[in-house]
Formats: C-alpha cells, sequence, structure tokens
C-alpha cells in the first residue's frame, strides 16, 4: 500500500512541521524528508522507525541523525494518507505529554475542519 503524506496547517497556511523543519540543519531537514520518502513508498516500515504510540491515535515518525533524535507526529487519514501535525527533537526516553496533546489537538482541529 503507497501511503501519502500532508502536513497539517492551520487556517493561515503556516504548518508547524514545515516550521520545526526550518529550525534544522540542511543535513538533518534532507535526512527527516528522506525519511518521509520511505514511510510513502515502502509497504512494510519497522516499528523502530514508525509506530503508533500506546493508548493513542497518534503515530510516531522516529529519525535519528548524528547524535540527535527527532520525533514527528501524526495521524492515519482515509486509509492511506498520512497528516503530519509537530515535531521536535527528543531528549528524554518518553515522548513528552505535551507534544502528544498538541498532536491531538491538531487532528481534532483537522478532523473537524474537513468533515463533508
Amino acid at each position: 500500500m503507497k501511503r501519502n503524506i500532508i502536513f497539517y496547517r492551520f487556517d493561515n497556511g503556516e504548518s508547524p512541521v514545515e516550521e520545526f523543519l526550518d529550525t534544522l540543519s540542511d543535513k538533518a531537514a534532507q535526512k527527516v524528508i528522506a525519511f518521509f520518502k520511505l514511510i510513502e513508498d515502502s509497504e512494510l516500515v519497522s516499528s523502530r522507525f514508525f509506530k503508533k504510540l500506546t493508548g493513542t491515535n497518534i503515530w510516531e515518525c522516529r529519525i535519528m541523525w548524528q547524535s540527535n533524535i527527532y520525533r514527528i507526529l501524526g495521524f492515519f487519514d482515509k486509509g492511506d494518507l498520512i497528516v503530519l501535525t509537530n515535531g521536535f527533537q527528543k531528549k528524554t526516553q518518553k515522548t513528552p505529554a505535551s507534544e502528544i496533546q498538541r498532536a491531538e489537538k491538531y487532528m481534532e482541529d483537522y478532523k473537524r475542519s474537513n468533515k463533508k
């Protein structure tokens, strides 16, 4: 199954994921973008790199570059569409609850805005 990735956007067009990518070095941002392509094109992606967070509908992209650990959160919509909501540099073992809550808030907003 081919997946498609889009970035969650506010009503003004800004994207938290794009803003996060803008904070990274060019090489790190390229690594993250290449990772997105891998998720889109691969039939199976190891849970070491892409997994559903327990007790939520949020998925976590897990990217390592040099000694840095980056996380991009998002959710599935309409089967094969992944909506990425927010990103951060991970500094602790556990994914911060505030980042999960932010992703859930953006997911609710996205679903409310895209009802037909």
